[in-house]
């Protein structure tokens, strides 16, 4: 079963941003950031694109499911 990887972490700490400022840009709780940086939940298609809006990157370079 693929596992999906993300890049959250990397470009929150590029920008600068703690987990509750990108939460509170998206709209979520801190702790759906903290679970998504961990691999413990898949986002929505709606959440992964308003997060990829925030870093100016594609939905595809910050997800991604390895096996």
């Amino acid at each position: 079963m693929p596992t999906l990887k993300t890049k959250i972490k990397e470009y929150r700490e590029k920008y600068s941003m703690k987990q509750t400022d990108l939460a509170e840009l998206v709209g979520v709780r801190r702790e759906t950031i903290v679970h998504l940086e961990n691999g413990k939940y898949n986002p929505s298609l709606k959440l992964a694109i308003d997060i990829a809006k925030i870093f100016d990157v594609s939905v595809e370079e910050l997800f991604k499911f390895e096996d």
